[in-house]
């Protein structure tokens, strides 16, 4: 029998205490054996958008923000993977057959799924764990109707984004408990997000 294992995707640029709120109480609420936060190597939805940080950059920050967090692990499969757009459907079918999958999304995205490349591979392949947070909306039974399984995890409403903490970085501001530790050292280490980088 194969593990329960959350795959929660992003650009993860940077990682913050939201990413990690979220995959924890994904974790506890559904007895899940692993969260793997996957790195995209290259967002289709975020192409042409703006620059994005190296992705080895992003991973490491990742890996250091959850170095010390038991059931959560930091995943390089959408870069090792190599060149090109990264779709979920393809990260799902690199999985282990044998392995039981939970995408975790947050409401913003669960509403968008039919715009996603070949939804019906993902839908064929993993639970859909939407993430619920207070003042959010999700379709629950329209997504049921459409054949997706899906579940629903509550978590505290925290106001932080990846784009706020780069602005506050490139203006010099401080990012403290907002990003863990780890990631606050690597980003400090590797001089990212600076204003004149």
């Amino acid at each position: 029998m194969g593990r329960r294992v959350g795959v929660l995707g992003g650009t993860f640029d940077p990682i913050h205490v939201g990413h990690l709120v979220a995959a924890s109480e994904v974790r506890s609420q559904l007895a899940l054996d692993v969260v793997l936060l996957v790195v995209a190597a290259q967002p289709w939805q975020k192409t042409g958008t703006r620059a994005l940080t190296p992705a080895a950059d992003r991973l490491a920050l990742v890996q250091a923000a959850v170095a010390d967090v038991d059931g959560l692990e930091a995943s390089s499969l959408e870069i090792d993977r190599g060149q090109g757009p990264t779709y979920t459907a393809d990260t799902l079918a690199a999985m282990p057959d044998d392995d039981e999958l939970f995408l975790v999304v947050g409401a913003d995205v669960a509403n968008l799924l039919d715009t996603w490349v070949r939804p019906e591979e993902i839908r064929a392949r993993a639970t859909l764990v939407v993430v619920d947070r207070p003042g959010t909306s999700v379709h629950h039974d329209e997504l049921r109707a459409d054949g997706w399984r899906v579940e629903t995890v509550h978590i505290p409403l925290l106001e932080v984004s990846s784009s706020d903490l780069r602005q506050r970085l490139a203006a010099g501001r401080p990012i403290d408990f907002l990003v863990p530790p780890g990631a606050v050292r690597e980003i400090e280490k590797r001089g990212l997000y600076a204003r004149n980088r």
